[in-house]
C-alpha cells in the first residue's frame, strides 16, 4: 500500500481504496477531473494520471497533462470574448466546445448603464457556476457571498499563454512552490521584476506588465518549467539564466 508521500498512479477503470479517499466531518467529498462516482459507493478513475488528494478541501482527482478541460464548477477560467446578446456575452473557454454564458451583470456594481462594454476578442477573469454536461457553462465575475470582484473580471493589455492542465492546476494551488512544485513566477519576482498573472483552469496563463520583455521572459520561463517538467532547484537555475539574458 502507498503511503501518502509516495505518489500513485491509476488507469481508467482502477478500483481507488478507501484508504486514499480523503474523509472530512463537515465537509461533502468534492470530485475533481478525472473521477466519477459509480453508485452506491465508488470512486473510478476515467483518465491516466497522478490520484492527488486534498484533505483540508476533502477533495480528490487525477492530475494528467492530456485530454480536454472539462468546466467544473468554482474553476477560475480565462474566456475570450465571442460576441454580445440583449443580456449576455458568449464567450470561449477552450477551442473545441460550445460557448459559455457571461451575464452582463456579473460584475461587481454592474447595472444597465454601469456594466463593462466587452467585444470581440477581449479577455475575462471568471469563475464557473453552472456546468451541465446537457447546458452551456454559466460565468460570473463576481463574488455571490461578497459582491466583490475578488481579481476577476476584464483582463486589459498583457499577452496570454496556452499552458497544460496540470501547470494551470498547479500555480493555482495556495501553496503552489511547497505542493504544486512550481517557484518559477516567485522567483521572478524575487528577481525584482514587476508583473501580474491571472491563471485559468482552462489552460490559459495571462501576463501583463508596463515592459514588454517582462511579459516575454515571464511567460517563456513558464512554459519552459512547464513543457521541460521541471523541478524547483531547475527552475532557479532557468529564471538566473533568464535574467542573465535579459541584462
Amino acid at each position: 500500500m502507498a503511503t501518502q508521500t509516495e505518489r500513485v498512479y491509476v488507469l481508467p477503470g482502477d478500483e481507488i481504496p478507501t484508504s486514499l479517499i480523503p474523509s472530512h466531518p463537515k465537509r461533502p467529498l468534492r470530485l475533481g477531473p478525472g473521477v466519477r462516482h459509480v453508485p452506491p459507493s465508488e470512486l473510478v478513475p476515467t483518465v491516466a494520471g497522478e490520484l492527488v488528494t486534498d484533505q483540508k478541501k476533502n477533495s480528490i482527482w487525477v492530475e494528467y497533462n492530456g485530454g480536454r478541460y472539462v468546466p467544473a464548477v468554482g474553476d477560475l477560467v480565462i474566456c475570450t470574448i465571442q460576441r454580445s446578446g440583449p443580456e449576455y456575452y458568449h464567450a470561449s473557454i477552450t477551442d473545441y466546445s460550445s460557448n459559455a454564458i457571461l451575464p452582463q451583470l456579473a460584475f461587481e456594481m454592474a447595472t444597465k448603464k454601469t456594466r463593462p462594454q466587452l467585444h470581440h476578442g477581449d479577455l475575462v477573469y471568471a469563475r464557473v457556476c453552472l456546468a451541465n454536461r446537457h447546458m452551456d457553462p454559466e460565468l460570473e465575475c463576481v463574488s455571490p457571498t461578497t459582491g466583490k470582484a475578488d481579481g476577476l473580471g476584464p483582463l486589459v493589455g498583457g499577452m496570454l499563454y496556452d499552458i497544460s492542465l496540470a501547470m494551470a492546476r498547479r500555480l493555482l494551488m495556495k501553496k503552489s512552490v511547497e505542493e504544486g512544485k512550481v517557484a518559477v513566477l516567485e522567483e521572478l519576482g524575487s528577481a525584482g521584476l514587476a508583473f501580474e498573472t491571472a491563471v485559468g483552469r482552462n489552460g490559459k496563463l495571462w501576463v501583463n506588465s508596463e515592459s514588454v520583455k517582462t511579459v516575454l521572459l515571464v511567460g517563456r520561463a513558464v512554459k519552459e518549467t512547464d513543457e521541460n517538467k521541471l523541478g524547483v532547484e531547475q527552475q532557479k537555475k532557468l529564471v538566473r539564466k533568464l535574467i542573465k539574458e535579459m541584462s
